[in-house]
């Protein structure tokens, strides 16, 4: 596992303060807002911390109130809602400075047989014949901010590939469509609930951007502002976060100065293992 990796591993893993309740630290990207896939890995880590390791998380429902910030630690507080003969359900709240910056529910279930049918995997190069997302933004380092690039190209915990090859700082019209691969950098102990929960940390990269595709805009457009509002997951098969994961995501809408973005993520050999929605706020600002 790469030093980079096993931070993200241990900044998941929590503080436990007392009962159902958990302290998190904040991880520093660059920007003084939290990256919102870090707050849903760490409630997710929270609420699975409260639960029969028998049973799996299959759902999580998040909603971002406040933008959180990456300098304070977060307290999360996991309310048991529910402890069923077959489910299991958690709300967990994300606090700082005494106010919630995001709230979640989530479902658990134990392993069960049933009907099964699943989409078809997208048909798009493998990760061996693409570059990674680092060595593609070294090349445009020249027009990133000097106060964030040196965070923005040092190696990551999550390796990503992509397939479209997309600059955001010169971005063009394209259609709301894009495909990524991604998995993480090492080899990871053989826990479930960490496999799940470091998915819900990856699963916030690039799905703002799908829906801003058509406008020619991006994160990095001036006079953008940009958040997440909110954030869903649905695990379908057991997972691996160490071996290739594809993300195949698009935009169906944008309106209203939000977007939604929907994902499917399957590993190498085609199952489908998570799907994802996201509403964004992508507002173009007044002079």
């Amino acid at each position: 596992m790469s030093h980079m990796l096993d931070d993200l591993v241990s900044l998941l893993a929590l503080e436990k303060i007392e009962e159902n309740l958990f302290r998190g630290m904040s991880q520093d990207l660059g920007f003084k807002q939290l990256f919102g896939g870090q707050v849903l890995g760490q409630s997710l880590s929270a609420a699975s911390q409260t639960v029969d390791a028998l049973r799996h998380v299959h759902s999580v429902h998040g909603y971002f109130l406040r933008p959180g910030d990456a300098t304070l630690p977060i307290i999360y507080q996991v309310d048991p809602l529910r402890d069923g003969g077959s489910f299991t359900t958690r709300r967990v709240q994300a606090i700082q400075k005494g106010k919630p910056i995001f709230t979640m529910i989530c479902s658990f279930q134990g392993d069960e047989e049933g009907y099964t049918h699943q989409a078809e995997m997208p048909d798009v190069p493998g990760p061996d014949e693409l570059r990674n997302e680092t060595e593609i933004t070294r090349d445009q380092q020249h027009l990133i901010n000097a106060k964030v690039r040196e965070k923005v190209l040092v190696d990551k915990p999550i390796e990503i590939r992509p397939v479209e090859v997309f600059n955001p700082f010169e971005p063009q019209k394209a259609k709301p469509v894009r495909h990524m691969w991604f998995r993480a950098d090492g080899r990871l102990p053989d826990d479930p609930q960490l496999h799940r929960y470091l998915l819900a940390y990856a699963s916030d990269f690039h799905l703002l951007g799908t829906a801003m595709l058509p406008h020619a805009v991006s994160s990095w457009s001036r006079k953008m502002q940009v958040a997440s509002l909110d954030h869903s997951i649905w695990y379908h098969q057991p997972l691996r976060m160490d071996d290739w994961l594809l993300y195949a995501m698009d935009s169906p809408s944008a309106s209203g100065s939000r977007g939604l973005s929907r994902g499917q993520i399957f590993n190498r050999d085609g199952l489908l293992v998570a799907s994802i929605t996201q509403e964004s706020l992508m507002r173009q600002l007044q002079d």
